[in-house]
This record gives C-alpha cells, structure tokens and sequence, in this order.
C-alpha cells in the first residue's frame, strides 16, 4: 500500500476518532493525531491523543472509565472501535485488492 494510501487513511482516521469522542471542553477530541511507520516491507498507522492531564490521558480513561476523587467510578464508553474499525476494514479491503492484482 502506497503512503500516500496511508496518509489519507490516517487523516480520515482522526476525523472518525475526534468525531466520535465524547465532547465537554473538545480539547481530546480536538488532540488526535497519527503517525505512520513504514520499513522492511510493513507498514503500520498509530493513531495518538495528546490530551493529558496530571498524567493520564483522557482519551484512554474515557474509553475504560476511571475512579473518582471521592471513592466513585465514572464507567467508559467504547468510542474508539466502532470510529476507528471502519477505517481498519478499508485498509484490509484495499490491501487485498493489491494483493489480487499481483
């Protein structure tokens, strides 16, 4: 698969992802990125958010859930599948249109 392939997929990626995430500032849903490692025939899309606070990154604990200051537990919402699989199921369809042409 050509970069830039991987390029408009990891953009595409951080659109679904900032789209899908739950909203109270907009600052994680505004801190997604990603990056693409390419070498010795592989090719991998990391998608990262920059939202930290204190230490933790928001997007993870919004994902899983977190315990409170005061003993409770706020439950997560799984946001990030179902945004991102879309994308992942594209790549898999476009890569084995590659692979047929060979």
């Amino acid at each position: 698969m050509h970069l830039s392939a991987l390029d408009r997929y990891g953009r595409r990626g951080v659109s679904a992802l900032a789209s899908a995430t739950p909203v109270e500032s907009g600052e994680t849903a505004a801190s997604w990125s990603y990056e693409i490692q390419n070498g010795d025939g592989t090719a991998a899309i990391t998608f990262k958010n920059s939202h930290i606070v204190d230490g933790v990154p928001i997007a993870i604990i919004l994902q899983y859930g977190h315990g409170t200051g005061t003993g409770g537990w706020v439950e997560g919402r799984d946001y990030i599948n179902p945004a991102i699989q879309p994308i992942f199921d594209e790549i898999v369809e476009e890569a084995w249109r590659e692979v047929a042409q060979l």
